[in-house]
């Protein structure tokens, strides 16, 4: 049986944005809602970081309201809305003072199945959580969730249950959706597991 453990400071510290975006794959996004328990295996992030990243909210060192946390010490959740409609759950990344953030783009669903039917009803399952939003609207997470201290806190959370990721099932884009960043909408900050079934019934969730 894999252990599990609540990722700690260290996990979250790493100074290099595209590095720890990579590590997050295979790591379990747990969140206690209201409404019950739900989590997901990340299968997909995209690394943001540093003042210099024109893809970033915190461009520039920026700091504004919505973007402050972004300048924690890796630890906390980031979630805003885009355009309005979607929630998106962002992991706050590296020293504090350095604006870094992973989005968590995907995961796939490992426990409380049948709330997360509820809540995405009339969605096949391969599609319940398959893009930034759904992870939301899946997950429970909500507006209230931003700046929840992810080591400590009760509502929401990341474990490790040492689930290896082959580097070749590994797959490494350009972001999506950041035209606008000129040669930064160039990096390769994007990742996905490809295979993302591979080994998963072997494997014991909660």
């Amino acid at each position: 049986m894999p252990q599990a453990r609540k990722l700690t400071r260290e996990d979250y510290a790493d100074p290099k944005p595209p590095r720890v975006a990579r590590f997050f794959l295979g790591k379990f996004l747990c969140v206690q809602a209201a409404d019950g328990y739900a989590e997901g295996m990340i299968t997909e992030t995209e690394a943001y970081g540093g003042p210099k990243d024109a893809a970033s909210h915190a461009f520039g060192n920026r700091r504004t309201v919505r973007t402050e946390i972004m300048f924690a010490p890796g630890g906390a959740a980031y979630v805003y809305f885009c355009y309005g409609m979607h929630r998106l759950f962002n992991i706050v990344t590296g020293p504090l003072d350095v604006p870094q953030a992973v989005l968590v783009r995907a995961v796939r669903i490992t426990a409380g199945h049948d709330l997360v039917r509820k809540r995405r009803k009339g969605i096949a399952e391969k599609d319940w959580a398959s893009g930034p939003g759904r992870v939301c609207a899946a997950l429970g997470i909500e507006m209230r969730h931003n700046r929840h201290d992810l080591l400590f806190g009760e509502k929401i959370w990341i474990e490790d249950r040492e689930v290896k990721v082959p580097p070749r099932e590994v797959k490494r884009t350009p972001r999506i959706g950041v035209d606008y960043a000129g040669v930064w909408a160039l990096k390769p900050w994007r990742f996905v597991w490809v295979r993302k079934a591979h080994g998963l019934s072997a494997l014991t969730f909660r």
